[in-house]
């Protein structure tokens, strides 16, 4: 009988795998179980067999793995990307055999041995003698036989000495590829000369049908099991069926079949699956997913969750509950059954008091309200602007509490970018919700399951990847947290960390004191926001000036000659003049001038260093004490000029010991402890010196001074800075003599700089240099494209660089996560034709999806940007730059250095002609980029001879003085996009409290439509635009507006009750209560709802539901509406 493998019979030259092949198929009917053993054993001697007849390959290590040899050594590079990818489900197969208890389906076993069937279709195209086209066939494959139960009995011996891992088979593996070895050392020199024949003269395609079965096979069943779950046709708990059968569908026979249902313990069904191909849109399983799911629902009383999915897109849709959603996967049992339980536990929001022992604010309260309203509504993006020490932490601590409490939202994940950051929040949100589990998963993995966990970017994206459950499945799941918090949400949320945002399925909820706003790393954007619309802001010039939440500064600017200007030999005096001889002399002569922006950098000069220390300590405001100064901040331009400035204190202060100022930057021994003892009010120290890692999230409220001894550039930071000393503290100077200001030292002119420039300069992102290697070599394959770049010798480049890209491609593992959800362009891009034609579109998807993933085995990171430099160099030549500016400068340069300091290397003496001819500016007019590509290769491998940067430190000791001393001078902390247009409006309403229309809402008179179109067009027109209106105010009437900014006339609010008083002649307590609604309204304009009567202010002394009757309480809620609906409309 003819099999689909009895071909291999026939060719002596396939001896060492065709018995393999033979074997699982004969046994498959048999034993799927060990035919996928057998298919993988025989993919592993096919594997070694091309190794051992291509000379392309390196050769083999005696007891080098499978998986090594698939991904090492160029292997990959040898087939089409779609084959040698599909090899990995025979891998996967046969160790899931040998390695796990789970079964193994028929399908299963099949599909390994289709692809084993390809694998030596392509041996045969690629080596053999007498190659033809044969397809496989399922009904080729023979029926169970007596073969087949030798064959079984043969591979369960192997499986069981596979399992022990015995030395045994490790010698016979040793063995087996010796004689390979040897025995095709003849045939190899012949069939090398063959595969060159045989690709130019036979045809051969491979490009398998992803049908909706394989797309399966291939992702949604890998998916599903990496999760935990179990496949079962027939236990109706706890597992995955197939092919589950539903009636009820809208079609002739009133049945269907759902590809896919996962089985709760309750013996219900909790989630029914839609798959497509995996070349279809995954949005076209929707309305299939949902015929499935009302099938589903009919036939057992509850409804399941949907998911439909391409194997690369996967949505999620409760339409119970939710709009359908992109997820990263499909969930575990244990996320599902929490959303289906969320269905009948959820309470409204409005019903859940928001805890004033946390938040009391009413700045505070507003955007706790604004959060919750939204999740609840669907909206799974909040932004809040808040300004440094205003209670952002604890604000969220209350949406959290609300959420949590409503059960809307489940687990909570807490982000931060630094330890001490992360330790803080948790200590901040323990103290808020004491009965909250917490878990710092950077000093405790052991108590990850807890409800809420606190963690670093970094930390967290390795914990997705690597954090197991017993059963190998990720114990952070994509629906294992409903709310991620993101602390400082300007700074982190980019790049590879976003990854962690698109993983999990959660809500976020953004804190930051000055979102940042850049075309390509718009905070807004990231928050699906318009420019300049976060949920909810409440800024500086606010809490300072009109709330009194937080103390201004007091400004003093000040600075020194040689901070201002540097220094000048020419300027010194004879004696100084030695000194500079003696330490700026250099090979090439005197330097003459020392640039300001050195001095504090690599420059440190006692004097200078002296001068900001007196007058911190001479001027700057004292303890309680009155002995020595305050607590204070000192940012300083590095760790050298911060250790400078603790060493000449204790030189200019010994009495003190060494206690009273120390050194606080992240990668000091003590600096944790340091800061500890800092944050104690009346300890020592009472100065720490830091360079970044106080900028943020350190609350010290006896903060009195500040000293800004480091130029700064970004406002962001520059406003965090400021932030340090903004907080209240009470009896800070005895009882009753609270913090009313604080001072800012400042030494560098920054204020002047923001002043002159109110957006600052924000840093640029930093790309890897193997990304932007990456993206230098995928922008030279689009352009040698060209018809000018025709000749063979640009071909050979450009396909050289496809083989690297296709080979950084193949190498992301799919085990990490951000490499998964980018797992679409993967498939795609690994594919060598993809890039025989690259349009614009193809360049721009691999560039921004997959530039950033790319991870280099390569330790030379010399090499690697002496690449980056000469594909940056032959990219401008080929784009048509007249110049090669900073990349020429920077080659040349290295090309000297090379020369002057490293010429004695034998590697690099090598290379002395060509290293030469590189800093020849004849070298350059050719423009050539042949010659380009032939200096990279030559030289590249020498750059790591390139000596250390020398960098000289130098502390001296010039006189110097001060230049500037100027107090009380101010940077406007308000950003007008929110300020000017506010500002406007409160003038206006001021202006104009006769104006018909504002007239009618003071004294509590409906407004008609007319008044609410000259509303409207004071506020969209006059005093700005609609989207003025919506950034300031989102979606509150004119007229409610109103009434909260101008009030209510008294007279008007008490006659709102006039007739409820005259006809219920209420009682003291009675009077009392309506009293308190009236002070309420007369402050606020209305009461927003009725459920607030509850509520404080009004819950004491008397509540209202206890002292007014059913009549009562429904005829004062007609009045409090009411008054409310005058503002809104008649």
């Amino acid at each position: 009988m003819e099999t689909n493998f009895s071909f291999l019979e026939s060719k002596k030259e396939y001896e060492l795998f065709a018995g393999a092949c033979i074997d699982a198929e004969c046994i498959l009917e048999s034993s799927p179980v060990m035919s996928a053993v057998a298919s993988r054993k025989a993919l592993e001697l096919g594997v070694k067999w091309v190794y051992s007849i291509d000379s392309a390959l390196k050769p083999i290590g005696y007891r080098e793995g499978l998986q090594s040899l698939l991904h090492n050594n160029g292997f990959p590079s040898l087939m089409d990307y779609t084959l040698w990818k599909r090899l990995q489900y025979i891998v996967r197969n046969g160790n899931q055999s040998v390695h796990t208890s789970k079964g193994l389906s028929k399908d299963d076993a099949i599909l390994s041995l289709n692809i084993l069937f390809d694998f030596v279709e392509w041996i045969d195209y690629c080596y053999g003698r007498d190659y033809e086209e044969r397809e496989f066939a399922e009904n080729k494959i023979p029926n169970k036989t007596k073969v087949a139960e030798n064959i079984e009995d043969r591979y369960k011996q192997v499986l069981k000495d596979v399992q022990k891992n015995t030395d045994k088979i490790v010698d016979e593996k040793d063995k087996e590829i010796a004689r390979l070895l040897k025995a095709n050392e003849e045939l190899q020199q012949e069939m090398q000369k063959k595969k060159s024949q045989n690709l130019k003269t036979r045809e051969y395609s491979y490009n398998p049908d992803m049908s909706e079965w394989t797309t399966r096979k291939r992702y949604i069943d890998a998916d599903l099991k990496a999760n935990g779950y179990v496949f079962d046709q027939t236990a109706k708990r706890n597992c995955v069926e197939e092919e589950y059968p539903v009636t009820g569908m809208p079609n002739v026979t009133g049945t269907g079949y759902a590809d896919y249902v996962i089985w709760g313990d309750t013996g219900k069904i909790i989630a029914v699956i839609e798959a497509k191909r995996a070349s279809e849109s995954a949005d076209k399983g929707r309305n299939q997913g949902k015929l499935y799911a009302d099938c589903i629902q009919n036939m057992q009383g509850s409804r399941p969750v949907i998911f439909y999915t391409n194997g690369f897109e996967t949505y999620l849709w409760d339409d119970v509950t939710s709009a359908p959603r992109v997820v990263s996967g499909i969930f575990p049992q244990k996320d599902i059954d929490a959303m289906i339980s969320r269905r009948t536990i959820v309470k409204p929001v409005s019903t859940i008091p928001i805890n004033e022992d946390i938040t009391n604010r009413l700045y505070q309260l507003r955007a706790v309200t604004k959060c919750c309203e939204n999740y609840e509504k669907g909206i799974r993006k909040c932004l809040l602007v808040m300004a440094t020490g205003t209670g952002k932490t604890r604000t969220a601590a209350s949406v959290v509490d609300v959420m949590t409490r409503s059960q809307i939202m489940g687990r909570v994940l807490f982000l931060a970018d630094r330890k001490e950051l992360v330790k803080q929040a948790k200590n901040s949100f323990s103290s808020c919700l004491p009965d909250m589990t917490m878990c710092n998963l950077l000093v405790n993995k052991e108590e990850k399951n807890a409800n809420m966990v606190f963690s670093t970017y970094p930390t967290m994206l390795n914990a997705i990847d690597n954090m197991k459950n017993s059963d190998g499945s990720r114990f952070f799941s994509p629906g294992h947290f409903s709310l991620i918090v993101i602390d400082e949400a300007h700074r982190s949320i980019f790049n590879k960390y976003k990854a962690i945002f698109e993983y999990f399925d959660a809500c976020l909820l953004g804190l930051t004191a000055t979102p940042k706003n850049t075309i390509h790393q718009s905070t807004y954007e990231f928050f699906d926001m318009k420019n300049n619309m976060p949920t909810d802001v409440y800024e500086y010039n606010e809490a300072v000036y009109q709330n009194h939440v937080l103390v201004p500064y007091h400004l003093i600017e000040t600075s020194t000659k040689i901070a201002d200007d540097g220094l000048t030999y020419e300027k010194l005096d004879e004696e100084e003049r030695e000194q500079y001889e003696d330490e700026f002399c250099e090979d090439d002569g005197l330097v003459d001038h020392i640039p300001p922006e050195k001095i504090n950098t690599y420059i440190f000069n006692r004097d200078t260093v002296d001068i900001m220390i007196s007058d911190l300590m001479n001027h700057g405001i004292k303890h309680k004490n009155g002995n020595h100064v305050g607590k204070t901040i000192i940012f300083a331009q590095n760790k050298r000029h911060a250790k400078y400035i603790i060493e000449r204190f204790d030189v200019l202060y010994p009495q003190y010991k060494g206690a009273f100022c120390k050194l606080v930057v992240c990668d000091e021994p003590y600096a944790e402890k340091n800061l500890e003892d800092f944050k104690k009010p009346d300890e020592y120290p009472f100065i720490t010196v830091t360079v970044d890692m106080l900028e943020t999230g350190v609350d010290v409220p006896e903060i009195t001074n500040l000293v800004f001894a480091k130029k700064v550039y970004s406002r962001i930071k520059f406003e965090q800075m400021i932030g340090r000393g903004t907080r209240l503290c009470e009896n800070l100077f005895g009882e009753g003599r609270d913090k009313k200001e604080f001072y800012i030292f400042d030494y560098m002119r920054n204020f002047q700089f923001f002043g002159e420039n109110p957006k600052g300069k924000e840093p640029g992102v930093s790309i890897a240099p193997v990304s932007a290697r990456f993206i230098r070599m995928v922008q030279i394959i689009r352009q040698l494209q060209n018809a000018n770049y025709a000749q063979e010798e640009y071909q050979i480049i450009r396909e050289n660089l496809v083989d690297h890209v296709v080979g950084d491609i193949q190498a992301m593992s799919t085990e990490r996560v951000e490499v998964r959800l980018e797992a679409r362009y993967v498939e795609q891009y690994k594919a060598r034709q993809q890039y025989e034609c690259l349009d614009d579109m193809n360049k721009e998807e691999i560039i921004n999806h997959l530039a950033k993933l790319v991870v280099s085995g390569e330790k030379d990171e010399a090499a690697i940007q002496f690449d980056v430099s000469m594909y940056g160099i032959m990219l401008e030549t080929m784009t048509g730059a007249k110049s090669l500016g900073r990349l020429k400068r920077y080659v040349v340069k290295n090309a000297n250095i090379l020369l002057k300091d490293s010429a004695t290397i034998p590697d690099v003496k090598a290379k002395i002609p060509e290293l030469t001819e590189l800093t020849q500016e004849t070298y350059w007019n050719q423009k050539d980029i042949l010659k380009f590509e032939k200096t990279r290769k030559s030289l590249r491998d020498i750059m790591k001879f390139i000596p250390p940067a020398k960098v000289d430190i130098h502390y001296t000791n010039f006189a110097d003085e001060k230049t500037l001393w100027s107090e009380g001078g101010k940077v406007d902390m308000g950003t007008s996009d929110f300020e000017d247009y506010r500002e406007k409006v409160n003038e206006y309403i001021a202006a104009h409290r006769n104006e018909p229309a504002i007239n009618k809402l003071l004294y509590n008179k409906p407004i008609s439509a007319d008044d609410y179109k000259e509303l409207e067009r004071i506020f969209t027109e006059e005093l700005g635009t609609v989207e003025d209106y919506e950034m300031n105010y989102q979606d509150t009437p004119f007229g409610l507006l109103i009434r909260k900014i101008a009030k209510m006339d008294r007279d008007a609010a008490y006659a709102a009750f006039a007739a409820f008083i005259a006809k219920e002649r209420p009682n003291a307590e009675q009077i009392h209560f309506i009293e308190q609604v009236v002070d309420y309204v007369v402050e606020n304009g209305y009461v927003n709802n009725v459920l607030d009567l509850m509520k404080a202010p009004f819950d004491r002394p008397y509540k209202f539901s206890v002292i007014f009757t059913r009549e009562e309480q429904l005829e004062f809620v007609k009045i409090i509406n009411q008054i409310k609906d005058n503002a809104v409309i008649a």
